[in-house]
């Protein structure tokens, strides 16, 4: 593909159709595929192991992240769980002491059954991270914002310093996704993504990808990802491609309201602390403006009257829909300590951060005006005694 990334994506695997000259990439459901020939193998024979519209998607996909190959998965945590795969018994993880709850919940269970030893740690502190290289870890997992406080990891200094102690790099880039962010630029060696969020952008569908910086990497996954079926299907892999072409667009414009909705927290009495890196306030704005080429579109606020201000906050909402999920044209409101984070104990949550006050929202593509007065009407509400 040429031309400027915007273009790239908005033409991700047209013309691609060499049978008919669809435009538009055609969906193959097929899950198995004729041998024309006795021993000679088809580029394409079972879906498990390689389907054209994933393949397709998978390509788009590698495109925008700046790998060379990506493998196309049935969730984001099954993206996780194929990099994992990486490691042996006696391997050292490094992870982010205030990763998503679903990443922290795999990587105990993980661990907790022998496969590899965890290190939860504070990855934004870079200074911290020093002494924990001496351990010699196989592999270091960033969270770059993190989930759900978006504190960034300076990949210029996390990254190289990771390789000189051996260690592979592991990017999750699903907050900020390739419009804004693309890690292996700044040397990581992989990159995951859950596709049911910012990529796909339109809540109905689940999958993730994986994203390897080396052939190498990305041909062992993939030959691991066929022998376990995590693989993701053909019409979930047509979605997401659909959605990857307005991904630029969708990030632009969910990114403008969010700081817009950043600024009026900051300012109301019911707010005790608000984060969002697009603010200058933020103690990692300097950092977010260098790394990324934008500032995203959740934001993560704590109210002065704990949970129950919570609560009442998310009841008198309208046009923020208390569910789980981001990156989609809805606009979310997600309370971390009993919905995407309840999988970690009191200490973990509190280790982390993530108070019972605490709440998340994923910016939509709705007027920026109608979610700033709806916004004012449950903040009066969460003010109440």
């Amino acid at each position: 593909m040429t031309g400027t990334f915007d273009s790239k994506l908005a033409r991700a695997g047209l013309c691609s159709d060499k049978a008919h000259g669809a435009i538009m990439p055609p969906l193959y459901l097929a899950s198995n595929y004729e041998f024309s020939t006795f021993g000679q193998k088809p580029a394409y024979e079972y879906s498990r192991a390689g389907n054209p519209t994933r393949a397709c998607f998978e390509d788009a996909l590698a495109a925008a992240e700046g790998g060379r190959s990506a493998i196309a998965t049935a969730s984001g945590m099954a993206a996780i769980d194929l990099v994992l795969s990486l490691l042996s018994p006696d391997d050292v993880i490094i992870a982010p002491d205030d990763c998503y709850g679903g990443t922290c919940r795999l990587l105990n269970w993980r661990a907790q059954k022998g496969h590899f030893k965890v290190i939860f740690a504070p990855l934004h502190d870079t200074q911290k991270m020093q002494s924990l290289f001496a351990q010699n870890p196989k592999m270091v997992f960033i969270e770059t914002p993190s989930n759900p406080l978006l504190r960034l990891t300076d990949l210029d200094a996390i990254i190289p310093a990771a390789h000189r102690a051996g260690a592979v790099c592991v990017v999750d880039n699903t907050f900020l996704s390739p419009a804004m962010q693309q890690p292996i630029k700044y040397g990581a060696d992989i990159v995951l993504h859950s596709t049911t969020k910012l990529i796909n952008g339109h809540a109905d569908m689940v999958g993730g990808a994986v994203i390897c910086a080396s052939e190498e990497t990305g041909t062992h996954l993939r030959w691991v990802a066929n022998c376990t079926g995590c693989t993701g299907g053909a019409f979930d892999a047509w979605l997401a491609l659909r959605g990857l072409r307005t991904l630029p667009l969708r990030a632009r414009a969910q990114s403008q309201t969010a700081l817009q909705i950043a600024n009026a927290l900051t300012g109301h009495t019911a707010v005790q602390n608000v984060y969002y890196p697009g603010l200058k306030t933020h103690p990692n704005h300097a950092l977010a403006a260098r790394q990324q080429s934008g500032f995203g579109q959740i934001v993560s606020f704590t109210l002065k009257g704990g949970q129950d201000a919570a609560q009442r906050f998310c009841a008198a909402s309208d046009l923020f829909i208390l569910a789980e999920s981001l990156g989609g044209i809805e606009s979310l409101v997600a309370h971390p300590a009993t919905m995407t984070h309840a999988a970690m104990d009191a200490a973990a949550l509190r280790k982390a951060g993530i108070s019972p006050s605490l709440l998340r929202l994923s910016i939509g593509v709705e007027s920026a005006q109608d979610l700033l007065t709806d916004l004012d009407s449950a903040l009066d509400a969460a003010h109440e005694t």
